[in-house]
């Protein structure tokens, strides 16, 4: 098997066309018909930019991708494959004009072979001996697929995973399953069986004697089995190669994510094909109406969600950017992770199994109620494909069947029955796909009692209740399922917002019993209703990290508990939320759309993370506010046994950490406060290793009035890009550090706004956030494009720029760019500034 990633040499147009040959046509018209074609690498998405823009809805319709490949198949008789990591939402695949495939369902894996089409595909030699290939993507609205449009994500268009070209002999190995067979470890034996299975790649059905051969090695490199075969004639489905005793294990768990490798080898009189494959040794169980078990071990799951989006790219995420996330995720201290709504990345799955990552992954049955049968026949189809594809992970503990299924939308009829029916036929296609794992929902609680393992829906302190209702409203829900797992809790928080008292929403919310904490229709809403925290709260970071702080303490305690996983880990993009503070955001994350990390990632490490850490609260909160000698509260989050804390040079005092104190675990002092500026340095202490952490800000005493006008300032910073920043003034010029009107950024002149990346400094429309807001430019954008926003939103984010000098033009252009900044809010003069 030889495997070649097309990365390069692609271009794209966003639009329909009136048929393929339009694909070509302006190579023989030349000089009488242009299609607008512009280059691109893939992964790509047509909707990487569009979906934060906060004045239009994403486009949602075709998209065309063509590309000229050289080949060279060196199998005598073989096979010529496209293999499409995911193509979204459907796909037509043409060589020339020719289609050769068609795919719907934008998340799973498909393969397509085009042999005969590369063969004898007109218009080859007026591309010197390459071969003409075209996709055709469409996201366009379709009720009868899924996911539903009603979901809190984009579906995004696009080739927006990695596509390869791959020559495999007449007959090759299609695919590899590997199962240990664990239930005698769970008993308390020694070793355990592993069978090896395999399914062949054999479209002409030849009938050649094949020899396969199996090894297996451990983590260093030792072959720890190994089978031969003589020769076999070639079989039809997945068949057993290889069945091994495996004595004494090293077992597959988080903390020790040992993994094996099986290289099964096919060879046929047509050449030599392998595959090589990981796999984990690991057993679990979820007690009734009690805690998860891992290797025997209770193992309390904390976990979070992940969504394939990214800033400027959408789902278009590179490998290097995907590792970088999933690093992030391990490194707050997270052991488990549900991918949600849909099958993810195999890198993504990779990276479970190496970091230690225990999985929910699920189809995108997302939403909207039940269509007719292409519809039901796409679950089918996308439950087998990720089964099938995604066997061989140890990390995958979970078959997620559908979410929020009781929300009803997209038909005119809403039969519960025949959801369950259906949902029941799922359940059992899992089961016999894969007898080693369980299956998953996420509310719809009428089917509660036909998956495994079951998720109600718990947002105490967002959509429902107060956050101090968690324990009650967990422990009554946990009650009505056999095996109930927590997903999605957390609250919404737009990055650098602070305040000095959070909303908390103890004396103007209802709580009844303070078990009704599940989120309703319309609660996502931020008008109507009841009252809520989600409506009438302050998005801010202050309450997010206190929330935070009460769940993780109180989980610690609930020894019933299997694990919850907090929604979620990344800002994501979502076109049902066109009034969140950065439009088209759904911004419950931890960290931004860029991977600059909010406050929150610090209070799950405290909890969290084995590695000692501390930080003090407030790094974005340049300013603190409040009266002359005011007492106030100087927040610390760590792991450490105990932490010192220093104020302008002079210790405060030692405390000790203690889960259960909230909030911060105990680590909070008390200082009264005057006008002026302050350091804040925290020094954790940790079983002989020391860590510390420091912050300064400033104290204002000075009272404002109503916002009266808005300021901006500029800066260089080293990467090239110019940071503007606009802050609410009252009419004597003090800032308003309440303030937090919409207020939009313009541009004319030479430069470009980074904008559309859905972070508070790459948003063009945004909220302010503790009276100010900023925005990222490029000062040689537009026709010079000097400094792709690719560029900018990789690991570290703006976090990682400095300032420096001011901007000059491109190299050796000797143009001095020239461009005036413009930001307004409704009521306020508009403001200007030359950078």
């Amino acid at each position: 098997m030889i495997r070649r990633k097309l990365s390069s040499d692609w271009e794209h147009r966003t639009g329909g066309l009136g048929g393929p040959w339009e694909v070509w046509r302006a190579d023989k018209l030349r000089n009488h018909y242009n299609v607008p074609w512009h280059p691109v690498e893939l992964p790509h998405s047509y909707n990487g930019y569009d979906a934060l823009d906060p004045d239009a809805v994403y486009y949602q319709g075709p998209g065309w991708y063509r590309t000229k490949l050289e080949m060279d198949n060196p199998y005598p008789g073989g096979r010529t494959l496209l293999h499409f990591e995911a193509a979204g939402q459907r796909a037509d695949i043409y060589v020339y004009t020719w289609k050769v495939a068609s795919h719907t369902g934008g998340y799973d894996e498909f393969v397509v072979d085009i042999t005969e089409a590369a063969a004898c595909a007109r218009g080859i030699e007026r591309y010197g001996g390459k071969v003409p290939v075209a996709v055709a993507c469409d996201n366009s609205r379709d009720l009868e697929t899924i996911p539903s449009d009603a979901s809190d994500f984009h579906l995004y268009g696009g080739l927006y995973r990695d596509v390869h070209l791959v020559y495999v002999p007449a007959i090759s190995l299609a695919r590899v399953h590997i199962e240990p067979e664990t239930e005698g470890l769970a008993r308390g034996e020694s070793g355990c069986v592993v069978r090896v299975r395999g399914e062949l790649y054999n479209p002409e059905g030849r009938e050649d004697g094949l020899r396969v051969s199996v090894v297996v090695r451990d983590r260093e490199g030792r072959m720890v089995a190994e089978s031969a075969s003589g020769q076999t004639a070639p079989w039809a489905g997945m068949r057993e190669l290889a069945a091994f005793r495996l004595e004494a294990p090293r077992l597959w768990s988080p903390d020790d994510p040992y993994l094996y490798t099986c290289e099964v080898a096919l060879e046929s009189p047509h050449g030599k094909t392998a595959l090589t494959e990981r796999f984990g040794v690991r057993y679990f169980r979820f007690e009734k109406r009690g805690p998860f078990y891992l290797n025997g071990s209770r193992l309390l799951l904390r976990g979070t969600h992940r969504h394939e989006d990214h800033a400027g790219v959408g789902p278009a995420m590179t490998e290097a950017m995907i590792r970088e996330e999933m690093r992030l995720i391990k490194d707050m201290g997270a052991n488990f992770i549900r991918l949600g709504h849909y099958q993810q990345s195999r890198h993504v799955l990779d990276l479970c199994d190496e970091l230690g990552l225990l999985v929910w992954e699920e189809i995108p049955w997302c939403r909207g109620g039940l269509g007719g049968e292409s519809y039901r026949q796409q679950c089918r189809d996308m439950l087998t494909a990720m089964i099938g594809q995604h066997y061989n992970h140890p990390s995958v503990i979970l078959w997620g069947l559908g979410n929020e299924n009781d929300w009803e939308c997209d038909f005119d009829e809403f039969d519960k029955d025949e959801i369950r029916r259906f949902m029941k036929e799922l359940h059992e296609l899992s089961h016999r796909l894969d007898a080693g794992r369980l299956t998953a929902i996420r509310r719809c609680d009428f089917c509660k009692d036909i998956v495994d393992v079951y998720s109600p829906s718990i947002w105490a302190g967002w959509y429902r209740g107060i956050y101090t209702d968690y324990e009650a409203s967990s422990l009554a829900a946990s009650r009505e399922a056999d095996a109930f797992f927590h997903m999605e809790w957390g609250a919404d928080n737009l990055a650098t917002r602070h305040v000095e008292k959070p909303y908390t929403g103890f004396e103007f919310i209802p709580r009844g019993d303070g078990t009704r904490t599940d989120e309703r229709d319309g609660d996502y809403l931020l008008t109507g209703g009841e009252p809520r925290v989600s409506r009438d709260g302050d998005w801010s970071e202050t309450y997010f990290c206190e929330m935070i702080d009460w769940v993780l303490k109180s989980q610690e305690r609930m020894d019933w508990l299997t694990g919850a996983a907090q929604w979620a880990f990344k800002d994501f993009a979502t076109p049902v939320r066109p009034d969140s503070p950065i439009p088209y955001l759904n911004m419950k994350g931890v960290i931004e759309r860029d991977f600059t990390k909010k406050e929150a990632y610090y209070v799950f490490q405290s909890y969290w993370a084995a590695k000692p850490m501390v930080r003090v609260y407030g790094h974005s909160m340049p300013v603190r506010w409040g009266d002359e000698g005011e007492t106030k509260t100087l927040k610390v989050y760590s792991n450490c046994e105990e932490v010192e804390l220093f104020l302008n040079g002079r210790s405060l005092g030692v405390k000790k950490r203690n889960s259960q104190d909230f909030p911060c675990a105990g680590l909070r002092w008390e200082a009264k406060l005057s006008a002026g500026e302050y350091e804040v340095r925290a020094l954790g202490r940790h079983r002989g290793e020391t860590v510390e952490d420091t912050v300064r800000f400033t104290y204002q005493t000075e009272k404002w009035g109503e916002p009266a006008k808005l300021e901006l300032t500029a800066e260089r910073v080293a990467d090239g890009r110019i940071y503007v920043e606009a802050r609410a003034v009252d009419a004597n010029g003090v800032w308003c550090l309440d303030a937090s009107a919409f207020v939009r950024f313009g541009l004319a002149g030479d430069g470009k706004l980074l904008d559309n990346l859905g972070t508070v400094r790459g948003s063009r429309l945004v909220q302010l956030a503790s009276g100010r807001a900023g925005i990222y430019v490029d000062p040689v954008g537009g026709a010079r494009a000097a400094i792709p926003v690719a560029d900018f939103v990789t690991a570290g984010g703006p976090a990682a720029a400095k300032p420096g000098g001011r901007s000059g033009g491109p190299a050796g252009t000797g143009i001095r760019p020239r461009s005036v900044v413009s930001v307004k809010a409704e009521g306020l003069e508009t403001a200007f500034i030359e950078i």
